[in-house]
């Protein structure tokens, strides 16, 4: 496995493995990798005969008063779990090398951004859809790897890779669960013992909203409500941020759930501000 830190280095190694006839997947991640990152380091692998992992809190992202200095940082036992799972290159720059003249070109997908996280983070999509442009530059992958977690960056990286012609195919893989439901995420590590048994309350009120829609189809709504109401009653030190119903693919609010919906929230416990999501098909009425 080799470990790079320069975008020299970087090019060099994926030039060769270009050369050799691979095919090259890329997993962006942020470093604290669990097994969400590792799932996708999985199906990069099955895919492709070169896997790239990059490892780069990147400071655009977080907007001010946001974690960036706190955010987790487990380098050496990031490469262990790469070199686990037999990973090719391995790309951790820092963010000097990102952005060594500053910040003065952005990438923004403007409609895609306005609902979600996008409205109570602004700017954050903006830092995405930077560094992932950045590293799709770099690397040039055939294949790039996201989670399902993030549904919205999801989206907004997969058209921004049509938008701006990168040759890349965007694969979402399922999101990876803790074994009572909670999402994986790097930031569970902020969760105090009190709050991590309360955050379970978050994939219980999907499953919730999600079997509201699957039986009647009630208005939006209704269901945010339903959902709210049972985080408030099992999570009383979870602040909402959002609830939304949204039309998966262009994330804009529906008044009622026809064909797919999403059903999407964040919640924060004290310093842990957590996502979730559940995709749901609401033609697939269940009794």
């Amino acid at each position: 496995m080799k470990v790079v830190k320069t975008i020299e280095d970087a090019r060099r190694a994926v030039r060769e493995a270009r050369a050799a006839g691979k095919r090259i997947g890329l997993v962006p991640t942020m470093g604290a990798l669990h097994a969400g990152h590792l799932s996708l380091i999985d199906a990069a692998a099955a895919d492709c005969d070169f896997v790239a992992v990059s490892i780069f809190v990147n400071p655009t992202q977080f907007g001010a008063g946001e974690d960036l200095a706190a955010y987790p940082r487990t380098p050496e036992a990031d490469l262990a779990a790469c070199r686990a799972r037999g990973v090719e290159l391995v790309f951790m720059p820092a963010a000097e090398a990102m952005y060594p003249d500053g910040e003065l070109t952005t990438v923004s997908v403007r409609d895609l951004c306005r609902s979600l996280c996008g409205r109570s983070r602004p700017g954050h999509f903006d830092g995405v859809c930077t560094i992932v442009a950045k590293l799709f530059n770099i690397i040039q992958p055939q294949a790039a790897y996201f989670g399902a977690k993030d549904f919205q960056q999801a989206v907004v990286i997969r058209r921004m890779a049509a938008d701006l012609n990168f040759p890349v195919e965007i694969v979402v893989c399922p999101t990876v669960r803790e074994p009572d439901g909670l999402a994986m995420s790097s930031r569970n590590a902020y969760l105090s013992p009190a709050h991590r048994s309360q955050a379970v309350a978050l994939y219980e009120s999907l499953q919730l909203g999600a079997k509201m829609i699957r039986r009647s189809r009630p208005p939006a709504p209704q269901v945010v409500a339903a959902v709210r109401e049972h985080i408030a009653a099992h999570a009383p030190d979870g602040e909402i941020d959002y609830i939304q119903i949204v039309d998966p693919e262009t994330l804009k609010d529906v008044e009622t759930p026809e064909g797919a919906a999403l059903i999407a929230l964040a919640v924060k416990f004290g310093d842990a501000r957590l996502i979730d999501n559940m995709l749901v098909d609401a033609d697939a009425l269940r009794a």
